[in-house]
């Protein structure tokens, strides 16, 4: 018998249980968030006799005696300090660390309420947060401490709500507390659960399934295979070639594919279930690469072949330009497959009602749920519902089917509430990933730096289904040439498939990866013609009403020289340790695609209820469509309200992707409020009680291979210029990234956005990587290289505005391009120190990857 009490009341229990199951099960304390249940990323942190410690790595056994609390046990006042500083450093994005950070801070508090920098960075080591670069968390920490040491009282913040005021995140409080319900904190009563069998091997032949023993097992209520799909078994926002399980006869792609589902009375259960099942395979050969796929004797992984997609865009005469020019540099580049390692698990819900559906997902986009879900279930639009809950972080991770396809399955066929999540090693196995690419590059320039024209040869591995490897690899094309004044461009892109994890979008869709072959390149081409690599993009630099390599021209809000202005004197103070690196990202899918952002403002109870599907993964929109509202009717925040996406009240404004969101929906919420506030000039909102008010954007641009000679491929574009300084030992030490982000709607928001795709991008040069062997997985959550808190450097953020159009207040979108050119910088500044010029991700032999001896 075990004693022991949680947040001051005492509990006894005869079984020794994994700790963070009891406090969300049996205490129902959904606060402690379950982010990998291996002691790698502090969301479960708790504390134990006053110190923080996860509660993934303890039992009901180990804790017998002891004292256990949890964020529900702090006193009003330290909730009313914690929900304060957290919002008003901005220290909030997706939510789902944040509990885990608040208990962080209180374990240092309890030991010392007057900590340095360093002590709350080494507080921080067990957390892990990937939205916001840990930059604002400390901030929040440090300004909690205060406001306690010296008895303070929490600052009332009254704030209009307008465009262009640092307001707090209207969600950051709950979030901060762990009061916001994401998917996984759902509780219904009868309900079941769900879990998948993946195949043993990446490539193998099913020749027989076998579930009968599995069925006899005592809980177990119900086994599906590919059989029982009533529709359409394979999915795909693009091209249909993910089946939704692999049936008898067929051979799997990846160790994510599906063989059967099995629904239970408990999660044990129905892993136990899953052990029991029997599955012939006749294992075969991988293709572990595309080389490998592209052999004239490849196996095809699926009937069209090997290849997904090709590329070919040409401008101008490059291969004589640079025959003829002064100086050419020839680079090849290889960057690997990286996680987006959001800190939420993919998790659904499904709840059978008579002859509807309703699926809770935590997915980027619901109206994509609800296209695949009646494909698969061959249903008509009014018996399936999907609602939106809180989004634990995506970064273009949560835009495929991971799970809700499946939890749909069982509870329509069951007709039971079904709940399914991905354990994080399943996670890590299923999701998609960002694309490892070989890359070729020639770049070529005159004389005088003038760059003349670029040649390359880019190969994606996009695993083994499209997923949206036609569109990554579309944009890493499209970028390649980077944001320069030259006509001449010959680049070849081919999407291959293998038998390796799927590659998806990822923050920065492809362009992270072109970037950083093209900004390498710069650098030599630089160091050839006698200037510095700064000097070189300065000559470079696109600007207003001149012609982007692709024959967009640059539209009068273009501000790349301003952002390396803002950048050039701390990079020319350290210049014998500092990298440069340009990039320019798109803002909207663009290139001819439909693209709309649609709204639907509504007045109830005398307040503007905003309505839009778009996902909010952390980056904030909620907070930016009440100021946009507010701006525009001049009504204080508090009226306004803004609702979770639901597609049977919220109008489908596309994915969150291709950081379009705030230009997309944020246009189109400013035209329903222009829409209500003429209504309001005639009446009072009380006498609107009722009315819908909707707005509706659609961005038109030329598709891919227009004949026009300056098509217009998309209808904004974000420029940055980011600057990455190390110490005389090669470790990190600032970073200054200048981005040109039109108008900012709320700075804070846009710095929490540099600072954490900075990070990101920082892991990405120097630790990050899926490691493959034969396409099976070798990483787990903790050995990913994810940064911690200790190891992100000072990160200053500089924000340019300098786009005056009317569309959506002049915002650009941001949260992609800030992980762009990291990378480039990163290697540029080891260039400059130690001479190694390093064309491989991530880069070796340095502070943080040490040459093995």
């Amino acid at each position: 018998m075990f004693e022991f009490t949680v947040n001051g009341e005492k509990k006894i229990t005869d079984k020794s249980k994994n700790l963070l199951k009891f406090l969300r099960e049996d205490c129902d304390i959904t606060s402690v968030k379950n982010g990998c249940s291996e002691g790698a990323c502090g969301t479960c942190m708790t504390l134990v006799d006053g110190k923080a410690i996860k509660a993934c790595l303890l039992t009901t056994e180990k804790i017998n005696g002891k004292e256990i609390n949890t964020i529900e046990s702090l006193t009003d006042r330290e909730k009313d300090v914690f929900a304060y500083a957290f919002t008003e450093a901005g220290a909030v994005q997706c939510g789902f660390c944040i509990p885990g950070m608040v208990i962080s801070a209180k374990g240092l508090f309890n030991r010392n309420l007057n900590p340095s920098s360093e002590e709350v960075k080494k507080a921080l080591m067990g957390n892990i947060c990937r939205c916001t670069g840990y930059v604002k968390i400390e901030e929040a920490i440090l300004m909690a401490a205060k406001i306690l040491r010296e008895n303070k009282a929490v600052p009332k913040v009254a704030c209009k709500g307008l465009v262009g005021e640092r307001m707090g995140r209207i969600d950051a409080h709950d979030k901060t507390l762990g009061i916001a319900e994401y998917t996984d904190d759902i509780r219904f009563p009868g309900m079941i659960y769900g879990v998948a069998l993946r195949t043993k091997y990446p490539r193998a032949l099913i020749k027989a399934i076998d579930i009968s023993e599995a069925e006899k097992l005592d809980g177990v209520v119900k086994i599906v295979t590919a059989k029982d799909i009533p529709g359409e078994r394979y999915l795909g926002h693009i091209k249909k070639d993910w089946p939704a399980l692999i049936d008898i006869g067929e051979e799997t792609r990846y160790l994510g594919d599906a063989l059967a589902l099995v629904a239970a009375e408990s999660e044990e259960i129905a892993r136990q279930a899953i052990d029991m099942i029997k599955v012939d395979y006749s294992e075969l050969k991988p293709i572990t690469s595309p080389e490998e796929a592209l052999k004239e004797d490849a196996p095809k992984i699926h009937k069209t072949g090997n290849i997904l997609s090709h590329e070919h865009l040409i401008r101008g005469n490059a291969e004589e330009v640079i025959e003829k020019s002064k100086y050419k540099v020839t680079y090849k580049y290889k960057v690997p497959f990286t996680e987006h390692a959001f800190l939420e698990p993919e998790c659904s819900v499904a709840v059978s009602n008579g002859d509807q559906l309703i699926v809770y997902t935590g997915s980027q986009s619901i109206y994509d749920d609800l296209r695949e879900i009646r494909s698969l279930l061959d249903i008509g639009e009014d018996k399936l519902r999907i609602v939106s809950k809180y989004v634990g972080g995506g970064f273009g991770g949560k835009e495929d089917m991971s799970c809700q396809h499946h939890v749909a399955l069982l509870a329509y066929i069951t007709k039971r509430t079904v709940k399914i999540c991905l354990s994080r090693k399943e996670s890590l196995i299923v999701d998609t990933k960002r694309h490892a690419m070989e890359m070729e590059l020639i770049t070529s320039c005159d004389e005088n730096g003038i760059l003349t024209a670029m040649k390359a040869k880019i190969i994606a591995d996009t695993g083994a289904y499209a997923s949206l490897g036609g569109p990554v690899l579309q944009r890493a094309c499209t970028h390649a040439a980077g944001p320069y004044n030259y006509q001449n461009i010959d680049i070849e892109g081919t999407a291959v498939y293998t038998n390796n994890c799927v590659g998806g979008a990822f923050r920065g869709f492809g362009v992270t990866q072109s970037n950083f072959a093209t900004e390498c390149n710069i650098n030599k081409l630089a160091e050839m013609v006698g200037i510095d690599p700064f000097e070189m993009r300065v000559i470079n630099a696109i600007k207003s009403g001149q012609v982007l390599p692709n024959g967009q021209i640059a539209d009068e809000g273009t501000a790349l020289i301003e952002t390396l202005e803002a950048v050039k004197d701390v990079y020319y103070k350290n210049k014998d340790r500092a990298g440069v690196a340009c990039a320019f990202k798109n803002a909207g899918i663009g290139v001819g695609l439909p693209d709309i952002g649609r709204c639907k403002l509504k007045v109830e109870s005398g307040k503007i209820h905003i309505k839009t599907s778009a996902a909010c993964i952390g980056q904030g929109l909620g907070t930016i469509l009440v100021q946009i509202v507010g701006e525009v009717i001049n009504v204080n925040a508090l009226k306004i309200v803004h609702e979770m996406p639901d597609t049977r009240i919220t109008p489908n404004s596309g994915t969150t992707t291709a950081s379009r969101q705030t230009v997309f929906t944020g246009e189109a919420t400013r035209l329903a409020a222009l829409k209500l506030r003429e209504a309001l000039m005639k009446e009072s909102l009380i006498e609107l009680e009722g009315r819908e008010f909707i707005g509706e954007y659609s961005g038109i641009t030329d598709k891919m291979g227009s004949e026009k000679e300056n098509p217009v491929s998309h209808v904004a574009y974000g420029f940055a210029t980011q600057i990455v300084i190390l110490d005389e030992n090669g470790k990190l030490d600032k970073i200054v990234a200048a981005h040109d982000v039109g108008k900012a709607i709320n700075p804070r928001n846009v710095e929490g956005q540099i600072e954490g795709g900075v990070a990101m991008g920082l892991g990405y040069a120097l630790t990050e990587d899926y490691k493959l062997d034969k396409s099976v997985p070798k990483v787990k959550f903790g050995t990913l290289g994810l940064l911690r808190a200790n190891q992100v450097p000072k990160i200053e953020s500089v924000i340019i505005e300098k786009n005056i159009k009317e569309l959506s207040f002049g915002s650009k979108g941001v949260g992609e391009i800030t992980c762009v050119p990291t990378a480039a910088a990163v290697q540029g500044a080891y260039y400059k120190l130690d001479g190694i010029f390093r064309t491989e991700l991530p880069l070796k032999n340095t502070f943080y990857k040490k040459a093995k001896k």
